[in-house]
């Protein structure tokens, strides 16, 4: 006899778990299918341990500068096996933290491999679980490029940030924020980087000026950038990968790429439900991320818009309080922060100064380098800087670029600024607590408004 769902979610990441949960708590009897580990790959393969490696990164970048602040250490190194338990260790605790969630929540885990039945019910094997709603959050997939497969030398991200051993020499190829991630984190361990990236600048969705910032920040960093690059050859022999890429043919332990990815509906029986896709593959969906088929939604890396984890969490909610016949919100994508956690960090919401321009804005801006405030100075990261971009006529905040030790935190009171219909005056003029990173936002925004006092 099967089953009887009120909710079934399919796919236990970022989106679909937080999905289950507010399902669960809106009512709804609600089961979640995962074929692997709980927490998708963002928990197991890519966000957290790429955060984790990244981090390691970071205090040992720590160590090695101890002496500016007067402490002397001496024969630091990476011991990459501990590496590794850093890593695992964090994986663990989180993904288990979710599972206790989803336990608390009432939410029933089902193992194996969900798909779309003709009637819109999830058959799991050869269990047939009847439910009202759909939710699909399986994610996305790598796919192969330059006519390499994936192997023990040539990586997906994932892959990367798993490795066993610290490579002595990595190439990567994409320098979107994954790829720019990895060049970070493997440099500051150690590993001679060569970054790869077929368009004109590093980080290509971010505004121009912030993407040269950062990349002079990253070639300090035992990384060689290479932009508008053109692979000419690329193989694996004896253990290594050969790239060649213009100056000749260069040999490295590992290839990773960072680029070519889609959404993973392989076996997920959207035809035979009648989902429809576009022409890139993802799932077809409104405002209220329902599909062309009755009762079923989709959320995530499935469905057009940033491939990120806080998207997919969001479209989650609105897709079973949708579901359940309750008042939503609505998403808009121009408010969804982007975060890189290279060293210093990369984040940014809204219009670049291009785009705004483009558009027909009447453009203000106001930028300061990072070390124009105190707190950098003290703390050791003066390196970076905060771009504002606001309309003239209006005051209106159309976009904010940081480039900063902190800047994954320090976007989102320009976010919340912007959600709450405040402007440039609006941050200029709210008092920040000194010393702190976060003054040079609110300088910032004193440049774009006319008074800048600390530049």
């Amino acid at each position: 006899m099967a089953e009887r769902y009120d909710c079934v979610v399919i796919g236990s990441g970022p989106g679909g778990y937080v999905a289950a949960i507010r399902s669960a708590q809106l009512g709804m009897r609600t089961a979640i299918v995962e074929r692997d580990r709980i927490g998708g790959r963002c928990l197991n393969y890519a966000c957290i341990p790429a955060k984790s490696v990244l981090r390691v990164a970071d205090v040992f970048s720590e160590v090695n500068d101890a002496a500016q602040y007067g402490i002397d250490v001496q024969g630091a190194s990476v011991d990459f096996e501990g590496v590794g338990r850093h890593r695992d260790k964090v994986v663990k605790t989180l993904t288990g933290g979710v599972a206790g969630l989803l336990k608390k929540n009432k939410v029933d885990v089902v193992e194996g491999h969900g798909k779309l039945t003709g009637d819109a019910n999830v058959a799991v094997g050869d269990q047939e679980l009847e439910t009202e709603k759909v939710v699909l959050a399986t994610g996305s997939i790598a796919k192969p490029v330059l006519d390499l497969e994936f192997s023990e030398r040539v990586v997906d991200t994932a892959g990367a940030w798993l490795l066993a051993e610290q490579p002595g020499r990595m190439a990567v190829i994409g320098a979107g924020a994954s790829g720019t991630e990895i060049a970070s984190g493997y440099g500051r361990l150690g590993t001679e980087v060569v970054l790869l990236e077929a368009l004109p600048q590093i980080l290509p969705l971010e505004d121009e000026e912030i993407a040269k910032a950062c990349a002079r920040e990253i070639r300090k960093q035992n990384v060689t950038i290479v932009t508008e690059a053109k692979i000419a050859s690329a193989t694996t022999e004896d253990g290594k990968v050969k790239l060649d890429w213009g100056d000749g043919e260069q040999e490295f332990d590992y290839l990773c790429i960072a680029a070519g990815r889609g959404a993973d509906t392989e076996g997920l029986g959207l035809d035979d439900a009648g989902v429809e896709t576009d022409e890139r593959g993802t799932v077809k969906v409104d405002g209220a991320l329902r599909t062309s088929r009755e009762g079923v939604y989709a959320i995530g890396d499935l469905v057009p818009g940033p491939a990120l984890a806080h998207k997919a969490s969001d479209e989650g909610v609105i897709a079973v309080e949708d579901a359940a016949g309750q008042p939503t919100h609505p998403l808009d994508h121009d408010l969804i922060p982007a975060a890189t956690f290279c060293h210093p960090q990369v984040a940014s919401f809204g219009m670049t100064e291009k785009e705004a321009r483009d558009a027909g804005h009447d453009v203000a801006v106001g930028k300061v380098p990072l070390g124009a405030v105190g707190a950098p100075t003290v703390y050791g990261d003066r390196g970076g800087m905060i771009k504002l971009i606001g309309d003239k006529r209006y005051g209106e905040l159309l976009g904010g670029h940081i480039v900063a030790v902190k800047a994954a935190d320090l976007i989102q009171e320009l976010v919340q600024a912007r959600q709450l219909e405040g402007g440039i005056a609006e941050v200029a003029r709210t008092v920040h607590a000194h010393p702190t990173f976060s003054e040079a936002v609110m300088e910032a925004a004193r440049a774009a408004d006319g008074w800048l006092i600390h530049g």
